[in-house]
């Protein structure tokens, strides 16, 4: 099997954004691995999130399409997050909170439609996951109008901000290679000659499940830590003082 440029820059970014996302989420936060991780993991999801977008508008596949944009605003938003100094904001962000909003909006008349019309998923996605993301979509959409109009956010929140928005880029990517279409890792490796060589184990739906949503139980168990607990005190406070979080 063939693969286009493209698709290789799509693959490459998703599978780098995997591996430093897990380092990230796996290292103490504000160490300078911490720090590298999250910079690589940025750079690889932007390049595999613009490589989706475009793919699926050559391809026609619209939620592809809002898949790709919204995991590009969600890693981009998480890391102006993590870049500007606590009560920061600018005229961009209102325009960056109407991407959210649109697709959120899209994404339940979309799931609503199906519903009426009683007829399954034409992209085969489960409708259920069509009202989640879009939910998900839309109090992103909200987070952004409550942070514009307090005039920022600091501290807990800020890091808060930057944890979930991450993660759930993490997810969207974990659940784009490990439950898409037709056993995506077993046809990436196979096409590099490694699927003969790995235990039959290593293809299990109930494994790749655990991994998709990996990322979310990670994401709770940080919210709960920065959020509930005193042990990101020191670095609340650090964060107060410093413009960048991943330094």
């Amino acid at each position: 099997m063939s693969y286009s440029p493209t698709l290789i820059a799509h693959i490459c970014g998703g599978t780098v954004g995997l591996l430093s996302g897990t380092v990230a989420l796996s290292v103490r936060k504000g160490s300078s691995r911490h720090a590298l991780a999250g910079k690589v993991f940025v750079v690889s999801m932007i390049t595999m999130a613009v490589f989706a977008v475009y793919l699926a508008i050559v391809r026609h596949q619209p939620n592809n399409i809002g898949g790709g944009i919204l995991t590009f605003y969600l890693i981009g938003t998480a890391w102006l997050t993590a870049r500007r100094r606590n009560g920061e904001t600018n005229r961009f962000d209102w325009i960056l909170l109407l991407i959210p909003l649109a697709l959120g909006i899209l994404s339940w008349m979309n799931g609503i439609k199906i519903v009426r019309s009683g007829a399954p998923s034409p992209d085969g996605v489960p409708v259920g996951m069509t009202f989640f993301m879009g939910s998900v979509m839309l109090l992103a959409g909200a987070g952004d109008v409550r942070m514009l109009l307090r005039g920022g956010i600091l501290g807990s929140a800020r890091i808060a901000r930057h944890l979930w928005r991450m993660c759930f880029g993490l997810f969207i990517a974990s659940g784009s290679f490990f439950m898409g279409p037709s056993n995506r890792p077993l046809r990436l490796l196979s096409t590099v000659g490694l699927a003969q060589h790995l235990s039959p184990a290593l293809f299990n739906t109930t494994l790749y499940l655990i991994l998709t949503i990996l990322p979310l139980i990670m994401l709770i168990f940080w919210i709960i830590r920065v959020r509930f607990k005193n042990a990101y005190k020191g670095a609340i406070q650090l964060a107060s003082a410093s413009p960048d979080l991943t330094r």
